[in-house]
């Protein structure tokens, strides 16, 4: 994370950054346990996460947690660098999801499953608001989009595109769930992430303003 980012950031508001940046992470990782244990199809990553759990018999959280770390080194021939957030998008998601899906049981029944998928998107999408709103930088996914789009020159739209689809046909090869609710989240994850940046937004010093990502090259991810 560069220091254009946190100089203008109040140093008052470190606790409330903090406070959203951990909050976010650990309801990310609980609202992908709940569409887990919906059964109607993962986000695109965890596709991926769940075909490998399935194919090493390691946890989805552990997978999550050494992905994100091979993501990461791939950011290194993209110049791109880590910010707290990053680093603790790696360490915290995993064990937070494996947590939740200890103790979360398969939902039973068409309606109880629709209501946690639902339930999970709606609370991605909040979680993906508090943890970039906090301005810790990207997680190491979304660096990997925006250190190809650098280096590329391709858009951001057409990189996250082919990495996602190259993403879920991997995982559902791997057998990853691939559903409805992948559907779903594809289509409703942005809208969602872009209503709950503006929400939990952080105003920058000497600003009343709450405005997080203004351009299509930004989407849902802070610049660093």
């Amino acid at each position: 994370m560069s220091g254009s980012v946190t100089s203008t950031v109040p140093r008052t508001q470190l606790p409330r950054r903090l406070l959203q940046l951990y909050v976010g992470l650990v309801l990310y990782g609980g609202s992908s346990a709940l569409m887990v244990r919906s059964g109607l199809g993962l986000e695109p990553w965890n596709v991926l996460h769940q075909g490998l759990a399935r194919l090493t018999g390691l946890s989805m959280g552990v997978v999550l947690t050494i992905l994100g770390a091979a993501v990461l080194l791939l950011w290194i021939p993209l110049r791109q660098r880590p910010g707290l957030g990053t680093v603790s998008n790696v360490l915290v998601i995993g064990v937070a999801m494996d947590a939740a899906l200890a103790v979360m049981p398969d939902a039973q029944g068409l309606a109880v499953r629709v209501s946690a998928l639902v339930t999970g998107i709606v609370l991605n999408g909040a979680a993906t608001g508090l943890y970039i709103s906090a301005r810790f930088g990207p997680g190491p996914r979304d660096g990997l989009m925006t250190g190809l789009h650098r280096v590329t020159g391709l858009s951001i739209r057409l990189v996250r595109t082919a990495v996602e689809v190259t993403v879920v046909a991997t995982g559902f090869a791997l057998g990853g769930t691939v559903g409805l609710g992948t559907v779903a989240y594809a289509l409703a994850i942005g809208p969602l992430a872009q209503y709950f940046l503006r929400l939990f937004a952080i105003p920058a010093a000497g600003s009343s303003s709450t405005v997080v990502a203004s351009s299509p090259r930004e989407h849902a991810i802070l610049p660093r």
